[in-house]
């Protein structure tokens, strides 16, 4: 690609050989034959495809990036679901005694959490992207919100516990939607579901090893130093949330182009095969404006709002996880037996998600992946609602269970439908995740103890939220449809190019050390994957 010099626009270039004059409103526009006569064949295959050399490096730095990042970014998720979900056990270890909780009042210190979650979602994601540094970004909050779980361990009272929830809800926002976005500069369309699903390990981990941690805790530290249960339960994990945060700021790189582990060759692999997959650099126009138009345009957008819907109907269904301790506890044994109870589903998803992720990825669909766990999950949540058996019972909570391997597909359909510019990718993503988590704010009224033990309006609500979603996604696959339809079609048309669209080809020719004419062709590959 070096022998391949870079096209500049100048001021008076509009009126060079590659351009006929037109307008759109006041712009300049290109046409689009003027451009395509300038590519030869060599070039846009080259264009097109990593070259051998360029695919061994790839190999090298995806090991690079697995081995660093994904661990890195699996821990602090591991984390932050054990101290949002810390909650639930501490409820069987005496917190609603000691502070005396009565009525909703349980509810309600749930779900203030995720209204502090929400409302930081999106002006979050567009600080983390105009910063540019996600580690110090992303550090700085893990070891804000580490602090603020281990001072819950001291609340007293109902008003203490929701003041401490909604702050832990408000510094717990950057990360989840800041990790998304995250990985979606560092991996491809094709790599996405396996990483998302193996990320979103992390919390099926902290379900399966958080009550476990809380089993040991209220069997060995009840009544020490004059702290409950519960308490120690507090400063321990948030004592680890801070030193994990800590780490972060230190060893988690920021983006490709500034990791300072990355030999050069690598730093250009790791751009060129992420403009392939967008079919233009993934970069945002100059200034802080950028920021405010990308979240603009991801409003704009009606697959924000059809994917905003499902999310907030898989996580809806997925409340159950809030409640996990007390379903089990249902099931007749003591409040340790039922922590430990909790753990299997949780383990039996996480190496299902795998599997999952990897299936997804190798036939790079998502809609057939987001859709076969929905059924499962009905049949889970009638078991549960009309069976009082142990052996049924326990069994609907491993097909309830599926309603956690739809999380990586939609990560992962999420990025792939929204992929560039990356302002809007990451206010959708914030949106999203905002949206979705609303659901958290209104389920927990669901669960009441009055239903227990089969929850029937608990689990008839999760039959109808995940039913939306399924409808959502059937819409969103016609909507991908017809919009990958309208890109063919416009690969065989004369379009006309605005000044706006050549700002985007010169970008993506300037990193890509090619022609604007070849950045073109490049641009016109792209297809979504539904």
């Amino acid at each position: 690609m070096a022998g391949h010099a870079v096209q500049e626009l100048q001021p008076g270039y509009a009126n060079g050989p590659l351009h006929e004059k037109g307008h759109v409103g006041h712009e300049e526009v290109v046409h689009d034959h003027d451009l395509a006569k300038d590519v030869d064949a060599e070039e846009l295959h080259h264009l097109g495809h990593l070259s051998e050399e360029e695919l061994l490096l790839e190999k090298k730095l995806k090991r690079k990036i697995d081995s660093l990042i994904m661990p890195l970014v699996i821990l602090v998720y591991l984390m932050n679901y054990i101290d949002r979900n810390n909650y639930a056990a501490a409820r069987l270890q005496g917190l609603e005694e000691d502070l005396h909780l009565h009525g909703s009042q349980y509810q309600t210190g749930l779900s203030i959490l995720f209204v502090g979650y929400v409302l930081m979602q999106v002006p979050s994601n567009a600080m983390l992207n105009f910063s540019g540094r996600p580690s110090w970004y992303l550090g700085f909050f893990t070891t804000v919100w580490g602090l603020v779980s281990l001072l819950t361990s001291q609340v007293h009272n109902f008003g203490e516990i929701v003041a401490c929830r909604f702050i832990l809800g408000l510094v717990e926002a950057p990360f989840f939607a800041g990790v998304l976005f995250y990985l979606s500069k560092w991996y491809t369309k094709s790599e996405l579901n396996l990483r998302m699903s193996i990320f979103y390990s992390g919390s099926l981990l902290s379900g399966a090893f958080g009550n476990l941690i809380a089993a040991g805790i209220l069997s060995g530290l009840a009544g020490k130093q004059g702290l409950a249960a519960w308490q120690w339960l507090y400063i321990i994990e948030g004592s680890i949330t801070m030193g994990v945060g800590i780490a972060i700021v230190f060893f988690l790189p920021d983006f490709p182009h500034t990791w300072k582990l990355l030999t050069p060759e690598l730093k250009a692999v790791a751009n060129r095969r992420m403009a392939l997959d967008a079919a233009e650099a993934d970069i945002d126009t100059e200034g802080g404006m950028s920021q405010l138009r990308g979240i603009k345009a991801a409003f704009c957008d009606p697959k924000t709002y059809l994917l905003a819907i499902m999310y907030h109907g898989t996580t809806g269904a997925a409340g159950f996880q809030n409640f996990f301790p007390s379903l089990t506890k249902t099931l007749g044994y003591s409040s340790t037996i039922s922590l430990v109870l909790v753990a299997p589903p949780y383990l039996f998803m996480v190496a299902w998600s795998m599997c999952h992720g990897i299936m997804s990825d190798r036939f790079k669909n998502r809609f057939w992946f987001f859709m076969y766990p929905i059924p499962l999950v009905f049949a889970g949540a009638l078991i549960f609602m009309f069976c009082d058996g142990f052996g049924p019972r326990y069994f609907s909570l491993f097909l309830l269970v599926f309603i956690f391997a739809t999380n990586g597909t939609i990560y992962a359909w999420i990025a792939n439908a929204i992929p560039r510019p990356p302002a809007k990718r990451a206010a959708a993503l914030a949106f999203v995740n905002s949206v979705g988590n609303a659901a958290s704010i209104w389920t927990p009224f669901t669960y009441s103890a009055a239903d227990a033990p089969h929850y029937k309006v608990a689990m008839g609500i999760n039959i109808g939220l995940t039913g939306m979603s399924a409808i959502c996604a059937v819409l969103l696959r016609i909507m991908l449809t017809k919009q990958n339809n309208r890109l063919a079609r416009m690969e065989n048309a004369d379009a006309e190019l605005t000044e706006a669209d050549m700002v985007v080809l010169r970008k993506t020719a300037e990193m890509e050390g090619i022609s604007i004419a070849a950045a073109r062709q490049l641009q016109k590959g792209f297809r979504y994957v539904i």
